[in-house]
């Protein structure tokens, strides 16, 4: 070989292989380096020469024949090298071969196997059609026939041979044309044997009957084939019924229709809604969704989870005959208690502070008679108001405590008030009788200005002198209650699931959330799933008001009720379930409609009402607390007395209120308001009293209610701004206005009326119209500079700061004193 062969020049690539190392250096340096490879050259022998090599065997290692510097083993391994890759060849021919035909004879297989299953369908088909087919024949012949033998008279041979001659020639006209049609409407199917003729079709003539359509044919016979290949079938839509409430998330729409969230998402966004697959959407948006993707709509309220508390119609044979429950009510101090203890013969007012009920009590007597009786004790007290207002919606007969030396009194006339809008019947007990002011009669009386009117004033309301030291007439009492009892033919039906009133709640430390509840109807089982209010549970132990253990509860019966899971509201309702779910969900809901119903009540404000309100609390100064209580009524009692205190300049916040001991969170809270801690019948942990030590936080203890609402209203009076009053101590009059050098202008006044003090305000009146009010720079006496002038004497003044003063006006001297105010 020459050097010019070729395009290209040689070079060292021949000889010498290049490639790329990268080389490190410190620092972090790289370098590409080039290097080349060199190799021995291997001369291929031609191909006129291999042949006589190819053909002596013996000769393979002649160095003559060979190229040169290749040895007599290497040159038998690259003969042997060559020879099994030729044979590697060979064999992955033939393998790829083998697979080839595997695959082809699987495809026969299959295309088999969906052959035959068409086949088979459309013989079923065909063999249905033919039945059919074979029996509107026999009924068109049997019509036919009689149509025949009804015929008035037969017809001559010669018109009926050309008859009998027609009807077959016309059958296989009939017959090729609808086979010619079925052919060409097989010729578009996939399916290369769906146009051919099978034997039944030639035999029976036709497609006769109701049949499917050839398009849901064709649909059937592609999915068939599809699902023989190993395709995807696509399912047949399934309609489904949404239940729809007022809001719903966009991927639960899609979970609730089957649907994929994507297409949920891309149909939004057609209405020019961008939302995502966690944004909420309204109940109508959501309609248009469903009714587009093809299902059904039923519109649900989240209220319906409340369904199952249904409200049960009993049945007259149903009713048994139930104590009645009578309510205590009266002013403060008349009595009320000291009676009940008299009745029950136990000693509750002795434990309570300050001798006045602060809580409503429950309790049942049982009378000589047998007769059982369920008493309810509500406070006396102003601030107890909504307890009253219980007492009075959960009872039979309200007994009106009024005593004798003391007559109706605000809380009694509140009492008359409940009772007359809870439309329960009252009894008048005058009690204190055995007192020497005692005056039954001014009692009668004055209940007459409240539209009461007892019997021994020809009324219809019974009245009965009591006293609960003596005991004088307390059986007449009970007397009344039982005759009262008899009028109103009190039953309830005991056989079904307990409803009731809480009447009160507390939280215990030992115990945990505890309620009193007054069971109205049915009868509360131990183990009862429960819901009150925005808390459930489940009945963990029934006590009743001696303090026992009770394995269930009838009707009027009061007990309290462990296994709450939070405390509830005075005055909410028990309602037993059938699943702890079903309670669950209930509470749920009430609490979420209870924040949403409190998160709309502060947000239904417009700016301008916020910018009005901020505007109108500037000057109105807060004094902010937080109330613990024993019970919840107390608390609820405290809170409402607490937002009675205060006037334009000043009122009481609660920031907080509960039911259970003060803890650190509380604490806490009073430290970043800045807020006192009342605590009413409650105490404060260790840890909670230390905290307030550290943090300098108030907390101040109450047994009696008085004394609480005294003094945060004595501390909210605090906050009040001093009044200042004015008082005129004297007149004088300008006669002359001279010029002093710095001095400035000073009037010369004649003293008409009172005293001048120098240190006292002055007012400058021109035509009794005010100029000018301030202070006095001098007040001399001749020469003298003196405190006071009396009236009379003449005197020289001059105004601080002001030099507008003529002859003939009038200065108005008056001093001004701060007086401190409480709120009423």
């Amino acid at each position: 070989m020459s050097d010019t062969d070729g395009k290209k020049t040689l070079g060292l690539r021949s000889g010498a292989r290049p490639g790329n190392v990268k080389q490190s250096f410190s620092h972090g340096r790289t370098k590409n380096v080039v290097v080349e490879t060199k190799r021995k050259r291997v001369v291929v022998p031609k191909p006129g020469a291999a042949k006589p090599a190819a053909a002596s065997g013996p000769s393979v290692g002649d160095p003559s024949r060979r190229p040169a510097g290749i040895t007599d083993a290497e040159m038998d391994r690259r003969m042997k090298a060559l020879q099994a890759a030729k044979s590697r060849e060979v064999e992955e021919a033939a393998q790829r071969a083998a697979d080839e035909k595997a695959r082809e004879e699987e495809r026969e297989r299959r295309r088999a196997e969906t052959e035959a299953k068409e086949r088979e369908e459309k013989e079923r088909e065909e063999s249905l059609k033919a039945k059919a087919e074979e029996d509107a024949r026999k009924a068109a012949e049997a019509e036919a026939a009689a149509q025949a033998a009804a015929a008035p008279a037969p017809e001559s041979p010669a018109k009926a041979a050309p008859r009998q001659t027609q009807s077959p020639a016309a059958t296989p006209r009939k017959n090729e044309r609808e086979r010619d049609q079925r052919n060409t409407r097989g010729k578009g199917d996939d399916n290369r044997r769906s146009g051919k003729l099978t034997l039944n079709q030639a035999l029976t003539g036709g497609e006769g009957g109701r049949q499917r359509s050839m398009a849901a044919m064709k649909r059937k016979q592609e999915r068939a084939r599809q699902k023989a290949m190993g395709g995807s079938v696509e399912r047949e839509k399934v309609v489904r019924t949404v239940n729809l409430p007022e809001a719903i998330v966009v991927s639960e729409l899609a979970n609730r229709m089957s649907e994929r969230v994507g297409d949920v998402v891309k149909s939004l966004m057609q209405m020019d809604m961008m939302v995502t697959q966690n944004e909420t959407i309204d109940a109508d948006t959501a309609e248009l969704i469903i009714e587009e993707f093809g299902h059904k709509i039923q519109r649900v309220s989240d209220a319906d989870v409340e369904d199952v508390i249904k409200e049960i119609i009993d049945d007259e044979d149903d009713l048994q005959d139930r104590p009645p429950v009578i309510t205590i009510m009266g002013h403060v101090d008349h009595g009320k208690t000291s009676l009940l203890d008299a009745i029950r013969d136990a000693k509750v007012v002795a434990g309570e502070a300050g001798g006045i009920t602060q809580h409503i009590g429950a309790y049942q007597v049982k009378t000589e008679s047998g007769a059982m009786l369920s008493f309810l004790d509500t406070p006396g007290h102003a601030a107890f108001t909504s307890m009253r207002s219980r007492g009075a919606q959960v009872t039979d007969i309200v007994v009106l405590v009024v005593a004798a030396d003391d007559a109706v009194m605000p809380q009694t006339i509140e009492a008359i008030n409940h009772a007359k809008a809870a439309e329960v019947p009252m009894i008048v007990a005058i009690n204190k009788i055995d007192k020497p002011a005692a005056d039954p009669d001014k009692v009668r009386t004055d209940l007459l200005q409240h539209e009461v009117i007892v019997e021994k004033m020809s009324g219809e309301v019974q009245d009965v002198e009591v006293s609960a030291i003596t005991g004088q007439g307390l059986d007449e009492l009970l007397e009344a209650i039982a005759l009262q009892s008899e009028l109103l033919e009190l039953k309830a039906n005991p056989d079904r699931a307990a409803q009731g009133a809480v009447i009160e709640a507390q939280l215990d430390v030992g115990r945990g959330p505890v309620a009193t509840v007054l069971v109205q109807t049915g009868t509360l089982r131990q183990g009862d799933i429960f819901v009150v209010g925005e808390q459930y549970g489940k009945v963990r132990a029934l006590i009743n008001d001696k303090g026992d253990r009770v394995k269930e509860a009838g009707p009027s019966v009061p007990v309290e009720v462990l296994g709450l899971n939070g405390t509830p509201e005075a005055g909410d309702v028990l309602n037993v379930t059938e699943t702890e779910a079903q309670a669950r969900e209930i509470a749920e809901y009430r609490e979420k409609a209870a924040k949403d119903k409190r998160a709309a009540a502060g947000a239904a404000t417009t700016l301008e009402q916020l910018m009005a309100n901020a505007k109108a609390d500037e000057n109105v100064s807060e004094l902010p607390i937080l109330v613990k209580a024993d019970v919840q009524g107390s608390a609820e009692a405290i809170v409402q007395a607490m937002e009675k205190i205060g006037n334009d300049e000043v009122r009481v916040r609660v920031l907080h209120s509960g039911v259970g001991a003060i803890t650190e969170t509380d604490v806490g809270l009073a430290e970043a308001s800045g807020a006192p801690i009342m605590g009413f019948n409650v105490r404060a942990n260790t840890s909670a009293r230390n905290t307030a030590n550290q943090k300098g936080v108030e907390i101040r203890y109450y047994s009696v209610i008085y004394d609480l609402v005294d003094d945060v209203k004595a501390a909210a009076s605090g906050l009040l701004s001093a009044e200042i009053r004015e008082t005129f101590i004297g007149y004088a009059e300008i006669k002359e206005v001279f010029k002093v050098s710095n001095v400035g202008k000073v009037a010369g006044c004649l003293v008409t009326e009172g005293t001048a003090r120098r240190s006292a305000g002055v007012r400058l009146l021109r035509d009794n119209v005010v100029i000018h009010e301030g202070t006095l720079k001098t007040l001399k006496r001749f020469k003298d500079e003196v405190a006071e002038v009396q009236s009379g004497q003449e005197c020289g003044m001059a105004f601080e700061n002001y030099d507008d003063i003529r002859p003939k006006d009038v200065i108005e001297i008056f001093e001004r004193e701060e007086v401190t105010r409480t709120l009423a």
